[in-house]
């Protein structure tokens, strides 16, 4: 099983991105699907996840801002970030919570990418 996260980038100020994270390999179901994020100095936290029946959630200081979305036939979550800020800046990864063809639950992230918001 892969994770490819892609859409990351440098912005400005109250500009938007798209984040997307597609998924392949020997998969049976997804569950939950989330955008975590790290920044310099910072511990890794939760951004937004999204349950396989559509429930979502968010950190506080992006609701409002950012919206998550799921594409179960592309297996593929996306995160569309809007009014970007500065504090937003951080590497962005992908997280997934799988059932393999095998049977076997397990969870994956996939390699970041790289936010930079100036001001």
């Amino acid at each position: 099983v892969q994770l490819q996260a892609s859409g990351g980038g440098s912005v400005e100020t109250g500009g938007s991105l798209r984040l997307s994270c597609a998924t392949s390999g020997s998969i049976f179901v997804i569950n939950v699907m989330g955008w975590y994020r790290q920044a310099p100095g910072k511990q890794r936290e939760l951004v937004a996840d999204i349950s396989s029946g559509g429930r979502t959630n968010y950190k506080d200081s992006v609701k409002g801002r950012f919206s998550i979305s799921r594409d179960n036939a592309k297996n593929t979550v996306y995160l569309q970030m809007n009014s970007l800020k500065p504090e937003n800046t951080a590497v962005y990864y992908c997280n997934q919570n799988i059932r393999k063809i095998d049977g076997a639950w397990e969870n994956y992230w996939g390699k970041g990418t790289l936010v930079t918001v100036s001001s």
